[in-house]
């Protein structure tokens, strides 16, 4: 019995090793990569994301999409929202694409039609080769004066657009101000600009306001404008908004004003994203002075 019970010890004891590698596949079941990117330089950081979300009051598809550092597009996509993106409180959103909702693989059998005499150039197995019928009078084919018909291209997915080397026709500052914290993700992803409280907030540069509220955790009043199908500026720590959804906005108009960030202090939080992560905004804007 003594034997046994040392015999077991060991075991468990040579099966130690196990223990780092399932914790490390546990958590990269748990967690997805999100890629910060910061100019030439790419940042990596472990962070987690659930599988879906539910949509609540004030949410809209750009402001799911940014809290969770993802392009708008793809979760159109993955929830089938097409071009219109509307969805509705109470809604259960996926958050990745989907796994295991394919239609299974079905066996397709491939038949030959092998003509009479003609050398059989490979082996193929019975089960696959229709047997031929006999023709009488084996005539060649007639042929016609319609074009034949190009067969339809199967549908693919939406390709990732190309970014140009300046897709936003410039980049301006939304206050002036001094800079109080950089881009240093994940812990800022944007910069803080101090400002007096109640100074013009202006939009960095034209486009439409996708979203308008406060239910983002950690931004107060926020306002997130999109550019193009690529970048979105976001705007935080205001005091008033004066801007809507479905406004359109020209570069250096008015949006909001200055309003309290941490710590009470007067400041104005602005924010990049390409492709739904966070880019270093000095990185696009003019050089001071």
């Amino acid at each position: 019995m003594a034997g046994t019970a040392r015999g077991s010890a060991v075991k468990i004891q040579s099966l130690g090793w196990l223990l780092p590698v399932l914790a490390t596949v546990l958590l990269g079941a748990c967690s997805q990569m999100v890629r910060w990117e910061d100019g030439p330089t790419r940042h990596s950081t472990l962070e987690p994301r659930p599988e879906r979300y539910e949509v609540k009051a004030g949410d809209t598809l750009y402001s799911i999409a940014f809290r969770h550092h993802l392009d708008f597009r793809d979760v159109a996509q993955w929830n089938g929202l097409g071009g219109s993106y509307l969805i509705r409180p109470g809604q259960v959103l996926r958050l990745r694409p989907g796994q295991g909702n394919e239609a299974p693989a079905q066996e397709v059998v491939v038949r030959r039609e092998v003509p009479m005499g003609a050398p059989q150039t490979s082996p193929v197995p019975s089960s696959t080769v229709a047997t031929p019928r006999p023709i009488p009078n084996p005539e060649p084919p007639a042929t016609s004066s319609r074009p034949t018909p190009k067969p339809t291209p199967a549908p693919t997915q939406r390709p990732q657009p190309t970014v140009a080397s300046t897709p936003v026709a410039g980049w301006n500052w939304p206050v002036g101000g001094k800079l109080v914290k950089g881009f240093k993700p994940p812990e800022s992803k944007g910069i803080d600009l101090a400002a007096e409280v109640g100074s013009p907030v202006k939009a960095a540069a034209a486009g439409r306001v996708v979203y308008s509220g406060t239910a983002l955790k950690g931004y107060g009043q926020l306002i997130i404008i999109k550019h193009d199908d690529t970048h979105l500026s976001a705007y935080g720590y205001n005091r008033k908004r004066l801007v809507k959804e479905g406004d359109q906005v020209q570069a250096g108009q008015q949006i909001a004003e200055v309003g309290l960030g941490p710590a009470q202090q007067p400041m104005l939080h602005f924010e990049i994203r390409r492709r739904g992560q966070p880019v270093d905004p000095i990185r696009l804007l003019p050089k001071a002075g």
